[in-house]
């Protein structure tokens, strides 16, 4: 082994941070021309302290590399030594060595606002709250004017994991003090207060900070931001605020954001209203028209949808666009892309919904976007090229994974390959053994294949390891009350799911089949017409129309599969209904 070339190495890796130090320090010592000039503080014996320190650092000898360079920067004062020593202490995973170096750093340079930020979030990391109202109160004071309210704005997801988030407003509200009167900052330092609050579960204290903070300036955005998370959160008064900030120009961010909250609480006819303002006043405003889309394709408004969608795509062309919003155009185009895959496919035109879904290049829709072309594309005859496709995708972690896995199972599902499904479930259960994901998806692949001994016995299997899976109780318990079995045992195990997962609209619709199958119809009525309203799923509309049908109410039964089959016309349970009962629809 060459010594001289590894040792030539470290000296490659030393070198920038030598000279930064030699330059730093010389800067600080310079003095007038007509005085001597004096001998720089990186002497010999400083310099080689510096390479032996990282040497111990390459040579992952944390503690011995942290004591040499945290000396040689209180030696020199200066903050890339400081910096290096608090990185150091913080790889080998060592807080209190990591806030020693940065309280030095701060108390020899005491007017440096990256040393005091690292004091405040080591004091927040090691989760000791009480310690840093005074940095913190430090590091905005050390803000620029300028910069002071958005530093502020900043401050609550500092706090977000702390332990004590009553502790964690005390702290805020004491550091904040000075600035809670101050004309140019109240408005925001109210609000800031106001999401600690939030963040500590106390709506009404947020409630009171966004008042006060909108009684400094009604066109101030921050307690109106508050105020719209209160809004949504269903706190009385809060939407008073909100609409007092909508009277005075707020930004075109702000009133997306109150469509959306809007929407949210089903609110859907102000919304709309609320839209179309939008984009009479700023009809370039493309975000506007993509909500729009979204809006009309949820109402099932094919047409309409498909319209605004590709105008927001005409919009998003100009090179204006991206700078309209905080919504990232490609992210946008994705969904408009997806949107109006979704809408081909409603038509049956599953050639154009692959195109859409071939536009789509941002990496978080990229494999969503491929594996649905693969369904589409197995729709079409194209079963192995589908699974080919699925395969060369490539996968950035073990939900990929999944995602691919379930894709593969669902289409071999849908062509009746049972077997070869079981397979691919019975190697991924090989791989991670106790995998309650794979697990279940064998049952349902059993209760398809008919072998339903085989379904109870992984659902059981599944219920054991996971006694909290509301959809294994599910599960089992409507599997039974479909083939009319052990009726009073179905009922028990779809109550268990529902104790679980109150409200969930498909387990409400299993509970309302058991009562049918046990003839307690009404019961079973009033409890589909609750999941359906809820969940207009095609699903849920299948078993409501039945037993509308089978109660004489033939007239709903067929308003309410017609809806079913406009939503989704390949619905099995759905066909298998109208079928059954030689009903045309």
């Amino acid at each position: 082994m060459n010594y001289y070339d590894h040792m030539r190495q470290h000296f490659r890796l030393l070198l920038p941070l030598l000279l930064a130090c030699s330059y730093s320090v010389q800067a600080q010592t310079a003095t007038p021309p007509e005085t001597p000039a004096q001998s720089s503080a990186l002497d010999s014996a400083l310099f080689y302290q510096l390479l032996l320190g990282e040497l111990n650092a390459q040579a992952q000898e944390p503690a011995a590399a942290y004591s040499l360079l945290l000396d040689a920067a209180r030696q020199t004062g200066d903050e890339a030594l400081f910096r290096r020593s608090v990185q150091i202490a913080l790889r080998a995973r060592s807080g209190d060595s990591a806030l020693q170096a940065a309280k030095a750093w701060q108390e020899a340079l005491p007017a440096s606002l990256e040393a005091n930020r690292y004091v405040l979030q080591i004091l927040l990391n090691l989760n000791r709250l009480a310690e840093t109202q005074e940095p913190l109160k430090r590091l905005l004071t050390l803000t620029p004017k300028s910069e002071r309210v958005d530093m502020i704005w900043a401050i609550p997801p500092l706090y977000e994991r702390a332990s004590d988030k009553r502790l964690a407003v005390s702290v805020v509200q004491k550091a904040l003090a000075p600035m809670l009167t101050d004309p140019a900052l109240g408005a925001t330092a109210w609000a800031t207060l106001g999401r600690m609050w939030v963040n500590a579960g106390d709506m009404e204290a947020a409630l009171r900070a966004a008042e006060k903070g909108q009684t400094f300036r009604a066109q101030q955005d921050h307690p109106a931001w508050l105020a719209l998370t209160l809004m949504r959160a269903n706190v009385a008064k809060a939407e008073d605020l909100v609409k007092n900030h909508l009277a005075n120009a707020p930004s075109l961010d702000f009133r997306v954001a109150y469509v959306q909250t809007l929407l949210l609480a089903k609110r859907n006819a102000e919304a709309s209203a609320e839209l179309r303002n939008i984009n009479q006043q700023q009809p370039d405003y493309a975000p506007a028209w993509l909500m729009q889309g979204a809006m009309h394709l949820q109402m099932r408004q094919w047409d309409t949808a498909e319209k605004h969608f590709l105008h927001y795509l005409e919009l998003m062309k100009a090179p204006v666009a991206s700078a309209q919003s905080d919504i990232q155009p490609p992210r946008g185009l994705s969904q408009a892309y997806q949107s109006l895959a979704q809408i081909a496919i409603q038509r049956k035109d599953l050639q154009q919904a692959q195109g859409w879904l071939q536009r789509i290049d941002h990496p978080d829709d990229l494999l969503a976007a491929q594996l649905r072309r693969a369904g589409l594309m197995a729709q079409q005859g194209q079963v192995e090229e589908a699974l080919a496709l699925i395969d060369s995708l490539p996968e950035r972690s073990q939900t990929d994974l999944r995602l691919k896995r379930a894709t593969e199972v669902q289409i071999l599902r849908d062509q009746k390959q049972f077997a070869r499904a079981r397979g691919l479930l019975e190697d991924a259960l090989a791989d991670n053994p106790g995998d309650t994901d794979v697990i279940y998806d064998l049952a349902m692949l059993a209760e398809k294949m008919g072998d339903l001994a085989e379904m109870e016995r992984l659902l059981r299997e599944l219920i054991a390891a996971k006694p909290d899976d509301a959809q294994a109780y599910n599960a089992l318990g409507y599997a039974l009350a479909d083939r009319k079995l052990r009726l009073p045992e179905a009922r028990q195990l779809i109550e268990k799911a529902l104790e679980l997962a109150p409200g969930d609209p498909f387990i409400v619709d299993s509970l309302a089949w058991v009562a049918f199958r046990m003839g307690q119809n009404q019961e079973a009525l009033d409890l589909l017409r609750g999941a359906y309203s809820q969940r207009p799923d095609t699903e849920i509309a299948a078993h409501l129309g039945e037993v509308l049908w089978v109660s004489g109410q033939r007239d709903e039964a067929l308003k309410v599969w017609r809806e079913g089959f406009q939503a989704n016309p390949d619905n099995e349970t759905l066909n298998e209904t109208l079928q059954r009962l030689r009903v045309t629809l």
